[in-house]
């Protein structure tokens, strides 16, 4: 096989014109940086995962890239073309990655809270009065589904008139996105609900198929992709994080990402971001082979 690229976490093959490999390894990475530490068991639990996931939503009569999984860290996916130009996109262009991220938030957390605290989101924007002060965890009124950049270097938010500029997406094929999401996320948001887990976001991402037809594609449904809280302990007014926003949290509390946050804003080099220590690596791979046992219904070993 041969190698076409690393993303921050995956590993990407070609097995053939119409085929390729993901291989799942154990690096995490949080804020657009990778972190230089592995995660034990990392990349198998993200790949089963993902498995469990890509046959729920063929259940639902949802086209996605999955072929099969072939090794505990690999799977085997249609191949789609990936055209960071813009440009080169058009509106009949057929079997491309579209190149947004679409996030459906259901609870207030991670960045969002984050806005709507510093004023770059109001409430009314996302579906609460005017004037209403959103707390952390509290359920937005209805889901919230935004869209954010795929191919850049750094994420960035986008207006609905932007993401249709950059993917070239009609109004139909747009809407048929984010219904696809939130039709995936019901499904999922009820499977979970009976483990005892709140779904509280997630990203996915797709392609267009062969024939212009919506395909799912890339992982989702995660430890890394999506957020989930532990459902008794949100009763007891806690939020435990079951995801890679526990690492986001240890960053957040050691003060790299005020350090980080505060260098993007000034233009500035941006700081490395430090390993993580020892205890805080087996609290994480014990997180991620949790949460991958609660969200499928599997034993990892």
């Amino acid at each position: 096989m041969k190698f076409l690229r690393k993303g921050k976490v995956k590993e990407v093959y070609e097995v053939s014109a119409d085929e390729l490999e993901f291989v799942f390894t154990d690096q995490i990475s949080v804020f657009d940086k990778i972190i230089p530490s592995l995660i034990p068991n990392k990349g198998e639990t993200l790949n089963r995962t993902s498995a469990h996931w890509f046959a729920l939503v063929k259940d639902l009569g949802i086209r996605t890239h999955f072929l099969q999984v072939n090794a505990p860290n690999k799977m085997r996916v249609k191949r789609v073309q990936v055209i960071p130009d813009y440009g080169r996109i058009t509106p009949t262009t057929k079997n491309f990655l579209i190149p947004l991220e679409v996030i459906a938030r259901y609870y207030v957390a991670g960045s969002m809270h984050d806005r709507l605290k510093s004023g770059k989101v109001r409430p009314e924007d996302v579906g609460f009065p005017k004037g209403h002060v959103p707390a952390y965890g509290e359920p937005f009124p209805e889901p919230f589904v935004e869209v954010t950049t795929k191919l850049e270097k750094v994420d960035r938010e986008l207006t609905r008139k932007e993401a249709l500029e950059i993917s070239k997406l009609s109004e139909r094929e747009y809407d048929d996105l984010v219904s696809a999401v939130l039709k995936i996320d019901a499904k999922i948001n009820a499977d979970v609900k009976r483990r005892g887990l709140i779904h509280v976001d997630g990203k996915k991402e797709f392609a267009m198929d062969k024939d212009r037809k919506l395909m799912l594609v890339d992982t989702f449904g995660t430890a890394d992709e999506d957020r989930w809280w532990d459902a008794a302990a949100y009763e007891k007014g806690e939020h435990v994080e079951l995801s890679k926003e526990f690492v986001r949290q240890y960053y957040r509390g050691t003060g790299y990402h005020k350090a980080l946050m505060d260098a993007r804003a000034a233009n500035k080099p941006e700081p490395d971001i430090p390993a993580l220590p020892v205890d805080v690596v087996k609290q994480v791979s014990d997180l991620y082979v949790g949460l991958f046992e609660r969200l499928t219904g599997e034993t990892f070993r």
